[in-house]
């Protein structure tokens, strides 16, 4: 090699090394759906199988102090999508699928304008087919899987939408069983990230696991232990689930990404622990108080978990305390983009990535309204609210009822209710309760029974029709 070829070599191998380096990260955001806070084994889960999951927790940040968006689906990714607590958010009660509107501002849309490929696989929840919500009128490339939240109900639907247009399964017509959604939907996830290895891109993995109906194909490796069908059906779709999370993991080693990629596991909100008894045999949000649909820490405290090689510590535990609504900001900001004026999240690389001073929250806020299937609206009187200012976090359960007041730094499990004993505090939280809540725009378009393309049929039982 003469000195000037040589020399060519080398700048060009330094250009590519450069470009590498500045190239922007991609991101996979894993939205597992009423996974609770104890259901992986890096939380505490001693029953139930998540290796690779546990393996992402000692390669990066496990936070112990995040929360969901809301303490059910809808609002809790509609905060997810749009930076906005539950207080100023678009959707705000779990009624079948209101849509956001064509204007709401998304994460994904941010992302899709600043040159990212997107993709979306498993649930939406903030739109049907057709209507303004929909997720193919919100900058995703592609999504496959359920648009209506009610169809994501079952396993074995007679369909699926692929990116607008109707994807028949056959084998799951007239109640048969023979092709599980969870699977099919998984592989287009993969299919996505092998297509976009060239380009950046932002994979939301928002699987429904291990959300009811209870189905899967196999109780394997649980089908011996002494516990009743239920359980070993939910052990085995966390564990599956896990397995989805292993492939991602395998893919973005094989195709040299891993080491540009940052990757989130998340919950939507707390698992329905005492509602089933495989809740309650493994524990799943651990010695947090309450349930999803519930304010209390069972309710929204979830797992969160960020890797991100050389730029995030590995094995490391954090108690920073943050929610859905930080992840437009957050996710934006390590894609190096502008964050949208008048929302509600902070970004929290700082926190995620020990660099900087990381600016905090004032406090955190929820709220969530009945829906009135009758009238086609939100129920009237029917809100409840919580709020977190540092230690401090309040939950009124009856719209106009009393305000519990707990110190979670001395109290995690909220045994003690302070109301009485810090008048001064709960003065304060009352007034955030107040000052945060905005009124609802109309839910127009939302249902609690499922109006898609067709029938669910025998797929969907009545109790499973029902918003939840």
């Amino acid at each position: 090699m003469s000195a000037l070829t040589r020399r060519s070599f080398l700048a060009g191998l330094a250009a590519s090394t450069a470009e590498a380096q500045t190239k922007r990260p991609n991101i996979v955001l894993i939205l597992l759906d009423d996974l609770g806070y104890g259901d992986f084994g890096c939380y505490g889960q001693t029953k139930i199988k998540t290796p690779y999951t546990d393996r992402i927790a000692t390669e990066g940040t496990r936070f112990t102090q995040c929360y969901a968006g809301c303490t059910v689906c809808a609002p809790s990714r509609c905060t997810l999508m749009t930076g906005l607590h539950n207080g100023h958010a678009a959707i705000r009660s779990n009624a079948g699928t209101a849509p956001i509107e064509a204007g709401d501002v998304t994460l994904v849309a941010r992302l899709k304008q600043a040159g990212y490929r997107t993709g979306g696989f498993g649930k939406w929840g903030l739109g049907d087919h057709g209507t303004t919500g929909d997720p193919m009128k919100h900058g995703f490339d592609e999504f496959v899987g359920y648009y209506h939240q009610i169809h994501a109900h079952s396993y074995y639907p007679p369909f699926l939408w692929d990116s607008g247009k109707r994807w028949d399964l056959p084998g799951n017509a007239e109640g048969k069983k023979q092709q599980y959604s969870a699977d099919l939907i998984a592989e287009r996830s993969f299919d996505f990230v092998r297509k976009s290895k060239n380009a950046p891109f932002f994979l939301y993995a928002t699987y429904t696991l291990p959300h009811a109906m209870f189905e899967i194909p196999s109780d394997e490796p649980y089908a011996s232990q002494p516990w009743p069908k239920p359980a070993k059906t939910f052990a085995a779709m966390v564990t599956k689930a896990d397995t989805y999370i292993g492939r991602i993991m395998k893919m973005l080693d094989e195709l040299k990404l891993a080491d540009n990629t940052v990757v989130l596991v998340t919950s939507d909100n707390g698992s329905p622990k005492g509602a089933t008894p495989e809740a309650d045999l493994f524990r799943s949000n651990a010695e947090l108080r309450g349930i999803k649909g519930g304010f209390y820490e069972g309710g929204i405290r979830v797992p969160m978990i960020v890797r991100w090689p050389g730029r995030v510590k590995a094995g490391a535990i954090s108690g920073q305390i943050w929610s859905f609504a930080d992840l437009m900001p957050t996710l934006l900001d390590v894609a190096g983009v502008a964050t949208p004026n008048g929302i509600d999240g902070i970004s929290m690389v700082p926190a995620i990535t020990g660099k900087g001073k990381q600016t905090q929250h004032e406090y955190l806020y929820w709220e969530i309204h009945n829906w009135n299937q009758k009238e086609g609206g939100l129920r009237k009187g029917s809100m409840s609210q919580a709020a977190r200012a540092g230690d401090w976090k309040a939950v009124r359960n009856k719209e106009g009822g009393a305000v519990e007041l707990y110190d979670l730094a001395k109290d995690p499990s909220e045994s003690k209710d302070l109301a009485a004993e810090q008048p001064q505090v709960l003065a304060r939280m009352e007034r955030i309760l107040r000052e945060a809540h905005t009124e609802p725009r109309p839910h127009a378009g939302g249902t609690s029974n499922w109006v898609g393309q067709a029938n669910l049929g025998s797929a969907v039982g009545p109790k499973d029709r029902l918003p939840r």
